[in-house]
């Protein structure tokens, strides 16, 4: 006789078995849970609950008063009661603040933090559910608190605010992507940190491996395998990359395996005789870009009108990628538009001729223009001729 399953054996003696209902969340249901979770995880990190004042970390702030708000409010304290496994929920201990009631984005908004975009890579919404976390053991089981983490506070600031001002941008990490000793990556909605590489390693595979120090900007460290690291990041739907300051949008030196060459912005300085080049020398720059060889492009200057009938002299060169050439020589030409150099000069057939991309700038200006546009900064400053410098748009 053939073995009958358990329901087979239910329904021979007569028993129906009764279906569970699949229970289903709503939005705002799933949001308390996934707010409740980063206050656990707090806990499990730090030892202790999240706490008020002007001297905490903006998250544990947010934390404490999200804490206040579920215990006061029954609906949520009934749908939380399973997540609360070190009975958080107890306020015996902590009281409930008396604090109106606040969504997420106007507790930031009343911290004094700027409320982040729905797409952001720091809006808190985009990490992990805890569970999905803890079966990462390498990520967060070494973690500890890190007891210096004063001295790396400064950077992740200093980091928010790159971002903000788009200084530095995020790349999506690839599949077994280097990662190099000073790097800042996100993880799990945190910025990490790697402060240390240590000495190569076997892995069981046979591959190289390392035990990194990686410091997280919520204040805690731990010492992570650099195997885990690149597959932690990787499977992270919202694992990235932060580039260096250097990298961004017009003039990417970190390249990526599909950024494609754009050409070259060049400076130039003219061995035209003329008295007033020749006084003026220091400060009469021709600034273009061209998709070719600089080197080859001005090997007949001497010949040509558009240098000024005369040798050039390559002062200084800027490799750009994934950019739109005219649009950024225009651009160029706009802001130094006031200082364009006016000058006439015959060609060989003693046509004259007025060449349109000489400029009386002095090269440190050039270089903070060049700077600006790189971090997306340059639509707020315009050029002041008279002091020969940048100056702020009020």
């Amino acid at each position: 006789m053939d073995e009958l399953s358990d329901l087979e054996l239910l329904e021979a003696l007569g028993v129906k078995p009764e279906r569970k209902k699949k229970h289903t969340l709503s939005a705002a249901q799933e949001r308390v849970i996934a707010g409740f979770e980063d206050i656990v995880r707090f806990f499990e990190e730090h030892n202790r609950l999240p706490q008020h004042g002007e001297d905490r970390d903006i998250f544990e702030r947010l934390y404490a008063v999200r804490l206040d708000q579920v215990r006061k409010n029954e609906e949520w304290m009934s749908l939380l009661s399973g997540f609360d496994e070190y009975n958080l929920l107890d306020n015996t201990d902590n009281p409930v603040l008396e604090a109106p009631d606040l969504d997420d984005d106007t507790l930031l908004d009343a911290l004094g933090v700027e409320t982040l975009d729905e797409n952001s890579l720091e809006n808190l919404r985009h990490v992990r559910p805890r569970a999905e976390i803890r079966n990462m053991p390498d990520v967060i089981a070494s973690r500890k608190v890190c007891e210096d983490f004063g001295k790396f506070k400064p950077l992740f600031e200093a980091l928010r605010n790159d971002l903000a001002n788009s200084i530095r941008i995020t790349k999506r990490f690839g599949k077994n992507a280097e990662i190099k000793c000073g790097e800042f990556f996100i993880l799990n909605g945190q910025m990490v940190y790697v402060d240390n590489i240590g000495e190569p390693i076997k892995a069981p595979n046979g591959d190289n491996d390392a035990r990194l120090r990686v410091v997280y900007d919520n204040g805690t460290e731990s010492d992570i395998l650099l195997r885990s690291l690149q597959r932690a990041l990787y499977k992270d739907d919202h694992g990235r990359r932060i580039t260096e300051p250097a990298s961004g949008p017009l003039f990417d030196y970190e390249l990526d395996a599909d950024d494609l060459a754009s050409g070259t912005l060049y400076v130039l300085r003219s061995d035209n005789p003329l008295p007033y080049i020749v006084d003026h020398r220091d400060i009469i720059h021709k600034i273009g870009v061209t998709g070719g060889d600089v080197k080859k492009r001005i090997a007949n200057a001497r010949f040509d009108p558009t240098y000024l009938m005369a040798d050039v002299e390559v002062i200084t060169t800027y490799q750009l990628y994934n950019i739109h050439r005219t649009r950024l020589e225009k651009l160029l030409h706009k802001i130094f538009a006031k200082v364009q150099f006016d000058i006439t000069i015959p060609d060989r057939f003693g046509n004259p001729v007025r060449p349109e991309e000489w400029f009386l700038v002095p090269l440190p200006v050039i270089d903070e223009v060049v700077s600006k546009i790189k971090d997306g900064t340059i639509t707020h400053y315009q050029y002041d001729p008279e002091y020969s410098q940048l100056k702020k748009i009020a």
